[in-house]
């Protein structure tokens, strides 16, 4: 994790892609307590083919939404559940609901498309 103040500048991602390169760690979180300068959002985007980094602010990170009363639980499939679910509603896998990238929960979770 990463807790950069102020304006988070191109020069901050930069940092943080160091950090994580250095320690040979391949998933990372921003928690921001300022602004995103939006290059600096693009620079964390060009990181992706190397490093799976999520950036928050402290705003959403005050409140744990997956405890709250409004939000489903939300359960990773394994392959095998996912096919005793397809299986019992004989559906097929275009036919399940998606869940954006960009939802709350998703990011909360690091999830990745597929």
């Amino acid at each position: 994790m990463h807790f950069p103040t102020g304006t988070v500048s191109v020069k901050d991602c930069k940092h943080f892609s160091k950090l994580l390169e250095d320690n040979r760690i391949k998933r990372g979180i921003v928690v921001v307590g300022g602004k995103m300068s939006s290059f600096a959002k693009q620079a964390l985007d060009e990181m992706r083919p190397t490093f799976t980094v999520e950036w928050f602010t402290e705003e959403e990170m005050m409140v744990d939404i997956t405890e709250h009363e409004l939000v489903p639980e939300h359960v990773v499939l394994s392959a095998a559940d996912k096919a005793t679910l397809l299986a019992r509603y004989k559906l097929k896998e275009t036919q399940l609901p998606r869940i954006q990238l960009q939802d709350p929960i998703a990011r909360f979770f690091g999830m990745s498309r597929g």
